[in-house]
């Protein structure tokens, strides 16, 4: 149920494995109009992303079709920029179109003869216990009742198939929204498509209670999102004419104002998006049914891992049924017991990044402290890897790489008030108590 990104990935996988799959959607196939409305345009690929693509083999399509940012940039109110790299040399993340990896991945699972995509079915309903859907088409009107054997649930943060496993005895649910919201912006292309920002970068306009990003598109436009609270002094209550979103604009973000000759009809024109993230429990029904991507783990989008962790779950599910041939029961339960921890953490990590690029990213000590674990890394290589890269670039669980993230934390807080800059990082005495405290980490 759902033919976004995770549920068109998943289908590939079960059909590479010689199941049958009907994929239904809620919406009308993408792939014949423009873009999905209100959706966030781009999207941060990471390790865990395509180690899941080029696990159906799509990875190198893909990388055709998306532009590595190695490091962010941070824009100061004045215009002023600071860098931080994002990992290692040429470690990157990839900006990459929603539109089209979705439209990729239902090609592929177009052209497989076990797949059958059905498009404007809403699902109004789940017999669990029957193992029928009730399905509407959308252009007709029409109902039908639709079997199923294993139902997987990708159908996104406000899952239907979610919905009937609440109604379950002892079903574990909340959902927290964020007090800001979202919008999409646009940074037009320069002459002859011209990038006017660095291409190979995401942007960032730290300002304390709220903040801007920007990612690069393939025709030199970039794709902004305003993080913004909802009510407040700076909200966008307070921000209810084309007149007041210039003026503010041109206050806090004056650099980029000049690159955005649609700001004020797009400020208005473009939909307001809420934060939310999900939780729940268990993810599985008998060996009948199982939620996988944001139906089981709605993230905030700080990480840029919601994506990824969805893709992840398609990899892990995939390695599970490759260990368990048809032991549907403890596929779907050793799924949901070493994806649950993980989910969790990245939720944690996901509010705590919100933070990090609201306020911290701004502030020097902060950005001192990113160098100075830069250094440690390389000094220690196998024994010292940033919380970030833990994240992006490896596939670490997120449940350990958190856990070991706010042990290096702990380390930071007790190194850095002998270190006041870059070059107190050889003083003999702080190289001996990181010594110390690298060996106490691994004992």
């Amino acid at each position: 149920m759902g033919a976004g990104l995770v549920g068109s990935l998943l289908s590939l996988y079960l059909a590479q494995r010689g199941h049958e799959v009907s994929v239904f959607e809620r919406r009308a196939d993408l792939r014949k109009q423009g873009l999905v409305e209100g959706r966030s345009i781009n999207l941060a690929l990471s390790d865990r992303g395509w180690r899941a693509l080029e696990g159906v083999g799509v990875g190198e399509e893909i990388r055709r079709v998306a532009i590595p940012m190695y490091r962010r940039v941070m824009h100061d109110q004045h215009g002023n920029l600071s860098y931080q790299p994002y990992g290692q040399d040429n470690q990157a993340i990839y900006s990459v179109s929603r539109a089209i990896l979705n439209r990729t991945l239902l090609d592929l699972a177009e052209q497989d003869p076990r797949i059958q995509l059905r498009f404007n079915q809403q699902c109004l309903g789940v017999d669990l216990r029957a193992r029928t859907l009730d399905l509407r088409d959308a252009q007709t009107g029409t109902r039908q009742t639709q079997s199923f054997r294993r139902l997987f649930g990708t159908d996104g943060a406000f899952s239907a198939v979610r919905a009937a496993m609440q109604r379950t005895d002892r079903f574990d649910y909340s959902q927290s929204y964020l007090e800001y919201g979202y919008k999409e912006l646009n940074i037009e292309p320069g002459p002859d498509g011209a990038w006017l920002l660095e291409k190979n970068a995401l942007h960032i306009w730290p300002r304390g209670q709220y903040l801007m990003i920007a990612l690069p598109n393939l025709d030199g436009s970039f794709n902004c999102t305003l993080f913004f609270p909802y009510e407040g002094e700076h909200s966008f209550a307070a921000l209810q004419t084309p007149a007041q979103v210039q003026a503010f604009f041109e206050a806090v973000f004056p650099d980029v104002v000049p690159l955005m000759p649609e700001l004020q009809a797009e400020f208005f024109q473009n939909p307001t998006g809420s934060l939310v993230t999900v939780r729940c429990f268990p993810w599985a029904f008998d060996d009948d049914v199982l939620l996988l991507g944001d139906a089981s783990h709605a993230i905030v989008p700080f990480y840029g891992q919601g994506m990824n962790a969805g893709f992840e779950d398609c990899s892990v599910l995939n390695e599970l049924l490759e260990e368990h041939g048809a032991d549907w029961p403890a596929i779907f339960g050793e799924f949901q017991r070493q994806r649950k921890p993980d989910a969790d953490a990245m939720a944690e990590l996901a509010l705590y990044n919100f933070e990090e690029m609201r306020d911290r990213v701004a502030d020097p000590r902060f950005l001192l402290q990113k160098k100075i674990e830069s250094k440690i890394s390389a000094q220690y290589p196998g024994q010292w890897l940033s919380l970030y890269s833990q994240v992006t670039f490896s596939h670490i669980p997120y449940a350990q790489a958190w856990q070991n993230g706010q042990r290096q934390e702990q380390i930071m807080r007790r190194l850095m008030p002998h270190i006041q800059a870059e070059a107190d990082y050889d003083r003999p005495e702080v190289q001996q108590q990181l010594k110390a405290e690298i060996v106490q980490n691994h004992s």
